[in-house]
């Protein structure tokens, strides 16, 4: 596969028309079209912006060395998982607003016990794991 064609893998993958994927990356559709097709070889700038823009690793792009893309800090992960909680309508979702809201309206002193609880809670869970195995 060339650099042109994982281009294309690419702008497949995100689900975007070629207009919308040159609009991300500063360029018109008819360079994408162009660049997809192999009319014109993908630029230095070009794989740069890609890569920066859809998270996908230069060396995969550049000579299909995989993995295609970076390995998600665990910081990313985590807020993939809030993202798709807090895009869905359900009880879930309706709980932890209604305990992030009233969390967020604590004084301080209040704010602290409830952080210490779930510091306790948490040590005992971790009690209760080692003990199990």
């Amino acid at each position: 596969m060339t650099v042109n064609e994982r281009v294309k893998e690419i702008r497949k993958s995100v689900e975007l028309t070629m207009e919308k994927f040159g609009e991300r990356l500063g360029v018109g559709k008819v360079a994408i079209s162009c660049i997809e097709s192999g009319k014109n070889n993908v630029t230095e700038q070009m794989i740069k912006s890609i890569c920066r823009e859809f998270g996908y690793r230069e060396e995969w792009l550049r000579d299909g060395i995989e993995p295609k893309q970076p390995p998600k800090l665990e910081e990313d992960e985590l807020a993939e998982y809030i993202e798709d909680l807090l895009s869905t309508d359900n009880s879930t979702y309706t709980l932890i607003k209604s305990i992030l809201k009233t969390y967020n309206k604590l004084d301080d002193k209040s704010k602290q016990v409830i952080n210490n609880t779930i510091d306790e809670l948490i040590a005992e869970m971790k009690k209760e794991s080692t003990t199990d195995e």
